[in-house]
């Protein structure tokens, strides 16, 4: 339901608490008090009051049918059992949301409350919520000690507790909130309708989130990522340590621990992930009084060689960039006037982009005076830049070290980040230098897979489907190198042998040529060879084949008695010289689905944990930056004699990984352990792949994928008064095409697709059309048998999924060919299979082949109300 009805719960126009009487007395005595505090002119009745009740705006009824008209809000304070029977008669007297701040509420019971709520259409807020809050609304329907300030930052938190104490926090720093959300068990509400809502939310400019927990991980990376391509988003998850409750047998499971592939996720998402209260306090610090800056580099100003050096270290720590010439240490005995005098040749000064001063007080020098002198001076430097030609407002941040809460607030009242140690102020620099790159890498254009690579999906469904059907687990040995061949990763030719006679025969083409053998052991039911001693290498005779094969056998018997032996791997001996050894790989996270792993091979790969995780689908960037934050990323460059790995091989496989587990969700896990590397490219020395039946719901649009794959299931092929035209979805690499193709296109064409003249087709808003989140939004390109793109065609899902606003564009040689009614039918089939009920546009009224081509498919005209130069037209479909 997403946002459906956010406005009445943050913005009600009269409130209704009930629950009353009994246990629920104590919770609604004190959310009546909060309401009155806040101060609001709006009505709010209190039903079934057992004691006299008084306030301004309270009205003291009996029955919630007796209030003067529907309320928008219901804050319920009722015992569990009596949730189902307040919410219905909320539902029926009309309510928008309902509140609910009933704790410990079973699941069972959350699903029967929910229900009764849809019925009527009503939202819910908890149960388990200590309340919302919107100080601009004057509405403080919570159980907070406090009230928040009115600011620009909004909290959404799972837990009720967090949120208390942020927001405490918060009021020492003088730090407001646009909103304050508790979900507690979030029945109905959760964390991406709340992301959705306040990313269009024009009073919030930054989101912190508390989780848990994420039941609907598409829903959340989907709502996630299009609020973080609007503001800041950060995120702290508690449990980040709970202990997995899925069992995991390979290498790659076992790395996929949970935290890791929540980081992965926030990551992905473009959020700047948190670890701690304090961590999140100095994001909240920075954010609440300075926007994103562009650079990385930071000057340190500080009044001790010592407090200096420790700011420096903690940059350098956390991966930060000092600047050149760096830290400026103006010695212990500096006062006021000697920080004013160092700080404002560096507001100006071009070889860094920030400027932390660190503040030690002493007698000469104490805090608030620092405070105000520092205050004044960039106050006085940013009126002479804006003066002088707008030069850029360079961020400063300063730790004063102690509490002194007449500094803080001096530098409140300047609007600049204070914190209390050097580490929360670098921390705080940071956030927003993460911030910021975490946002170019949401609009950074991906590099293009090779044209020639076209996996065999059908023979790698076909290896799968067979085991499946044969109730394998795992598959054997030459199925994995089929399969792996069927995605052209390249792998060691292996026989199997049922016996050690057999192993011996299929051994001796290899050491009659002079190689050597490897053999491994063969059987469903050991995982890890080495646990059993069941590899043998550099074996160089038959004797040796037999003897090792004997001595396998014993030992896997003694070991793993229970275990079926299939018989033996044969594989020609790989001299590694030079080659790195890596793993690769797929696990399987109850939450988010396939995630990609990476890191250092080799029967130590998780002692050394050196490891990284991305959630597919993958391009050879996003593959790159994964190779990029694992510590043997370092020892694939080139070092004394030894030529540096063909990364870019390695990428590809991390590619085709993803690819194949988007198109075999069969494949549960899948470890190539280890993975050898060089200049030549990657070889998959070992490898396994355990199997099982794809769940109920699977099918072309992944469901099991936490974030939506290019839909290849949409491309189409037509023919146009004889041409053959290629249809399909719009691609991220698609941004080249999408410039020459403007290029192209007349300026009276783009003004009646922009409603105005395009000039400037820079890269930030390419990437708008070609980086799209497929769960809300499509875009269908044509294009003609050279490549050359004709016209495209997009819808963009409102939040809620129920319609979708659509724009088109025809090349003028192209009108009158039938593309464009073509492209329009395609987008509205799209828009069907999705469920959304209508499709909706604005087109000037001048554009009449635009207005035919919606009459031919059914759409209803009508003039826009506000523009007598513009007609709403729109498509009811059938769900």
């Amino acid at each position: 339901m997403s946002t459906y009805r956010f406005d009445a719960l943050l913005a009600p126009r009269s409130i209704a608490v009930v629950g009353l009487a009994g246990p629920g007395a104590a919770l609604g005595a004190a959310v009546l008090e909060n309401l009155a505090r806040a101060g609001s002119k709006r009505p709010i009745w209190a039903v079934n009051p057992q004691s006299p009740l008084s306030g301004e705006c309270l009205i003291c009824i009996h029955n919630i049918c007796e209030t003067a008209q529907a309320p928008d809000l219901v804050v319920v304070t009722a015992p569990a059992g009596e949730l189902v029977a307040w919410v219905g008669a909320a539902g029926r007297r009309g309510a928008a949301a309902a509140l609910i701040l009933t704790p410990d509420v079973p699941l069972d019971l959350c699903a029967a409350v929910r229900a009764e709520a849809r019925l009527h259409g009503l939202r819910l807020l908890g149960p388990g919520s200590i309340g919302l809050a919107v100080p601009r609304e004057r509405l403080d329907a919570s159980l907070l000690a406090q009230a928040p300030k009115a600011g620009d930052l909004a909290l959404v938190s799972q837990s009720g507790t967090v949120a208390a104490g942020i927001v405490a926090w918060a009021a020492r720093r003088d730090v407001g909130f646009s909103a304050v959300l508790s979900l507690g068990t979030a029945c109905d509400i959760d964390i991406a309708d709340c992301l959705d809502h306040l990313a269009a939310c024009f009073h919030t400019r930054a989101i912190l989130l508390s989780l848990d927990t994420i039941p609907d991980a598409r829903k959340f990376m989907s709502a996630a990522r299009a609020a973080a391509r609007a503001k800041p988003v950060v995120v702290l998850r508690a449990g980040r340590h709970r202990a997995p409750t899925r069992h995991v047998v390979t290498h790659t499971g076992a790395l996929a621990r949970p935290d890791a592939v929540y980081e992965a996720a926030f990551r992905r998402a473009g959020l700047l992930s948190v670890d701690s209260l304090d961590a999140m306090f100095a994001a909240v610090e920075t954010l609440g009084r300075q926007r994103p800056f562009p650079g990385h580099r930071l000057a340190i100003l500080g009044n001790g060689r010592g407090i200096a050096a420790l700011a420096a270290d903690r940059l350098a720590d956390r991966g930060g960039t000092l600047a050149a010439g760096n830290p400026v240490e103006l010695g212990i005995a500096a006062g006021p006037e000697a920080y004013a005098a160092a700080l404002e040749p560096l507001l100006t000064a071009p070889g860094h982009d920030a400027v932390l001063a660190v503040h030690v007080p002493t007698a000469r020098s104490g805090s608030a005076a620092t405070a105000t002198a520092l205050a004044e001076t960039v106050a006085r430097v940013r009126r002479s830049s804006q003066g002088s030609g707008g030069q850029r407002k360079k961020p400063v941040f300063v730790a004063l070290i102690g509490d002194d809460p007449a500094a803080a607030a001096v530098l409140a009242a300047a609007n600049i980040p204070g914190f209390a140690t050097e580490a929360d102020a670098v921390d705080g620099f940071l956030n927003l230098v993460r911030y910021r790159e975490a946002q170019g890498d949401l609009m950074r254009t991906p590099d293009s897979l090779p044209r020639d690579f076209s996996p065999d999906v059908d023979a790698a469904r076909a290896i799968v489907a067979r085991a499946v059907a044969g109730g394998q687990t795992w598959l054997d040995p030459v199925d994995v190198a089929a399969l792996l061949a069927a995605y052209r990763i390249a792998s060691v030719p292996l026989t199997l042998a049922p016996d050690a006679d057999a192993a011996a025969t299929a051994a001796w083409e290899i050491i009659a040529a002079g190689g050597a053998v490897a053999l491994k052991v063969v059987s469903p039911d050991i995982v890890h060879k080495s646990d059993v001693g069941g590899v043998r290498l550099d074996l160089t005779s038959e004797a040796d084949v037999r003897a090792a094969a004997a001595d396998i056998l014993r030992r896997a018997r003694r070991l793993r008695p229970e275990a079926r032996i299939s018989g033996f791997a044969v594989q020609p001996m790989i001299r590694r010289g030079q080659q790195r050894e890596l793993i690769a790989g797929l696990a399987e996270d109850p939450t988010f689905g396939p995630v990609v792993v990476f890191g250092r091979g080799g029967t130590a790969v998780e002692v050394i944990d050196d490891r990284a995780l991305a959630l597919p689908p993958l391009d050879l960037r996003l593959a790159s930056e994964l190779i990029d934050r694992t510590r043997v990323a370092r020892r694939l460059a080139a070092y004394r004699d030894v030529p540096a790995v063909d990364r870019h091989a390695v990428a590809l496989v991390l590619v085709k990984l993803a690819q194949l587990a988007a198109d075999c969700p069969e494949v549960r896990e899948l470890d190539i352990n280890p993975l050898l590397a060089d200049a030549t490219g990657a070889l998959a020395l070992d490898a396994r792949v355990m199997v099982a039946p794809a769940p109920p719901g699977r099918g072309a649009a992944h469901p099991r994928f936490a974030i939506r794959p290019y839909p290849v299931e949409w491309e189409r092929r037509l023919t146009l008064k004889g041409e053959a035209i290629a249809v399909r979805p719009v691609r991220p690499e698609d941004e080249a095409l999408f410039l020459t193709f403007f290029q192209s296109v007349s300026a009276e064409d783009l003004r009646l697709r922009f409603f105005a003249p395009v000039r400037d087709f820079n890269h930030a808003f390419l990437a708008k059309l070609t980086q799209l989140d497929y769960s809300r939004a499509i875009a269908f390109v044509a294009v003609d048998a050279a490549g050359t793109m004709l016209g495209a065609v997009r819808l963009h899902a409102d939040a809620n999924h129920d319609s979708g606003e659509y724009a088109i564009l025809i090349r003028g040689d192209r009108k009158g060919t039938g593309l464009g009614h073509a492209l329009m039918s395609l987008m509205i089939d799209w828009a069907k299979a999705e469920g959304i009920s209508r499709v909706e546009g604005t087109v000037l009224r001048e554009n009449r082949p635009m207005l035919a081509v919606c009459k031919q498919l059914g759409f209803t005209t009508r003039p826009d109300r506000e523009d007598a130069g513009v007609v709403k037209v729109s498509l009811a479909l059938e769900r």
